[in-house]
């Protein structure tokens, strides 16, 4: 129940956080704002571990492979998501995305070991074509739109270093790193990366004080970082980095919704096809076959 509790949860915070994101945009760079905002989430977990008095000593190795989470998660990831919506639109970018259970599926047999379950692979393929049918209207003029090329790169460079960070993240959580103190220490590694290649791409850091970019900053930070970031990773320990990674399928639809109340967006028939898809996909991907109960030696 706290894993379904945690899966649902996540779903929807990050699927908010695609609205909120957009009061984020506009006077502040969005490197200066991922820093921000990685770095107000890092404070606070320190202060919440110093305040439960939670173990906060590791090794020069264990810095080292959380500092690697911290990069590929919390840095590299938004950089190139932020990036890739300037040539794309964000929901061509969030098909391209999804497609991060598939690249878990694939890494994490390589580097974990972990078994590849068809069921997994059939239901993130399932979930994506639905997710297409969903931001159809996105792909009218793919091709021809100007930077697509560069768009759809930097798309899956993210894919990519996402799930390089979560197969780091499972590595650290098989190790016996807590989640927690690995994220207070991983975001302020991140945060200290796109600090270091913002200031070397010369990116003004600039704060805009209006409320609703700091309110929005905020939200990011606890709900958006802290609190979603912990349940997801926690998910990945518990359900395997290619389970958890559907809810990159799930939380554009929670986006899409949102869009639909707050700004009239509407959705047709091959939309809502598109939303059956991802339901069937999500059933197939979370439901585990029980194994088949020995027969009762008294009945044979």
């Amino acid at each position: 129940m706290q894993s379904a509790a945690f899966y649902l949860l996540t779903s929807l915070i990050w699927g908010s956080t695609w609205l909120v994101i957009t009061f984020q945009l506009g006077v502040v760079p969005p490197e200066a704002s991922i820093v921000y905002r990685f770095a107000l989430a890092a404070l606070l977990l320190m202060v919440y571990v110093l305040a439960r008095r939670l173990p906060m000593r590791f090794t020069l190795r264990q810095h080292a492979f959380i500092a690697l989470q911290g990069t590929f998660l919390f840095s590299l990831n938004y950089i190139l998501v932020y990036l890739a919506e300037q040539n794309l639109t964000s929901g061509l970018v969030a098909i391209v995305f999804s497609m991060l259970i598939l690249s878990n599926v694939v890494l994490g047999a390589i580097f974990l070991r972990a078994p590849i379950r068809p069921r997994v692979v059939l239901g993130g393929v399932i979930g994506v074509a639905g997710l297409a049918l969903v931001f159809r209207p996105d792909l009218s003029g793919f091709v021809g739109g100007s930077g697509w090329r560069l768009g759809l790169l930097l798309s899956v460079g993210a894919v990519l270093s996402a799930s390089v960070g979560n197969i780091l993240s499972a590595r650290n959580q098989r190790a016996g790193l807590p989640v927690v103190q690995t994220n207070a220490y991983g975001m302020a590694y991140g945060a200290a990366v796109t600090l270091i290649l913002a200031v070397v791409r010369g990116v003004p850091f600039t704060f805009d004080p209006t409320p609703s970019y700091v309110l929005s900053l905020v939200y990011l930070a606890i709900f958006g970082s802290v609190i979603a970031f912990g349940t997801y990773l926690t998910l990945i320990g518990r359900m395997g980095v290619d389970r958890a990674a559907y809810i990159g399928v799930i939380f554009p639809l929670v986006a899409l919704l949102l869009s639909m109340m707050f700004e009239g967006l509407g959705l047709g028939v091959v939309g809502l096809a598109g939303v059956a898809l991802v339901a069937a996909g999500n059933v197939l991907v979370l439901n585990r076959r029980r194994p088949a109960s020995a027969p009762n030696p008294a009945e044979r």
